[in-house]
């Protein structure tokens, strides 16, 4: 009956996924049994691999070690304790962002983790801005929400003139304190509301909202792939609540251009560099 019961439990084990992270661990906390970082991320995995045997559902988190401190002081923990990260293990469960294992090899499961993690940060990001925006001066309306459906209608247009084919699309925009990135998957051929991922779908609509709210700078490209044909890059600048297309010429710059460095980068095979397109959105109303 003990056993029975046991297969009932679930489980969340939370992973330092970082090295840097991991060292900080180890120079504050003489209970972190671990001195060697690819030799935990070996153990975490056959950890998980011991608890899928056992047919027990376990999920996969990130463990944060400045967030893990905050919480320890907010809850007057010891944080030099395994009980008090078992604590915070549990309370990211409800409050931060986790995976089911399945047997994935680590490896490959840490980073759709992190990408994950990034993705939710960036969205939780842009909507306190736009949130702190407030009121339209001249009508009363809600600027952040305004600039969410007029993000929303962009997109829409965007991948309906993009057709068939697979797309990838890429938001950049340059925030109040930082450069946001939004990355968005979209399957041309399948039917309209199962086009996109709705995490995807919100992350990319908040980041593009935070240029038409603002007017920060910030651009758009889109990648669409289909079968037996190259590869297609087309790109656009936020502007002035719209997107305005690139030439073929700034597109393939814009490509073949480290962005650190400024120098030149060799043209990507079998892939096309061409103008962005006109999406036929409606006119932007206009908000201050």
């Amino acid at each position: 009956m003990r056993g029975a019961l046991r297969r009932e439990v679930v489980g969340t084990v939370a992973v330092l996924a970082d090295a840097s992270d991991f060292a900080l661990m180890r120079r504050r906390y003489r209970t972190f049994a671990f001195d060697d970082h690819p030799e935990y991320l070996r153990q975490v995995e056959a950890l998980l691999k011991s608890l899928a045997v056992r047919q027990l559902h376990t999920t996969l988190a990130l463990f944060d070690p400045e967030d893990f401190a905050a919480y320890c002081t907010q809850h007057a923990l010891d944080p030099d304790s395994a009980l008090s990260r078992s604590r915070y293990t549990a309370e990211i469960t409800d409050l931060g962002v986790t995976l089911p294992y399945a047997g994935e090899p680590l490896d490959s499961l840490l980073p759709e983790l992190i990408d994950t993690a990034v993705r939710r940060a960036t969205w939780e990001y842009a909507t306190v801005l736009l949130t702190g925006i407030g009121q339209c001066a001249e009508c009363g309306e809600d600027i952040g929400r305004a600039a969410l459906d007029r993000a929303s209608h962009l997109l829409t247009r965007l991948l309906e003139a993009a057709g068939p084919g697979r797309h990838h699309v890429v938001c950049s925009v340059h925030a109040p304190e930082e450069r946001l990135l939004a990355v968005l998957h979209a399957d041309g051929d399948s039917p309209p509301d199962s086009l996109v991922d709705a995490a995807e779908g919100a992350q990319f609509v908040a980041v593009m909202a935070i240029a038409v709210a603002l007017g920060r700078p910030g651009g758009v490209v889109l990648r669409t792939s289909t079968a037996g044909a190259p590869d297609r890059l087309h790109g656009w600048r936020l502007q002035k609540s719209g997107l305005i297309p690139l030439t073929e010429g700034e597109v393939f710059s814009a490509y073949c251009t480290d962005a650190t460095t400024g120098e030149p980068l060799s043209p990507e095979p079998g892939v096309e560099y061409r103008a962005g397109f006109d999406i036929a959105a409606d006119t932007p109303d206009s908000h201050h």
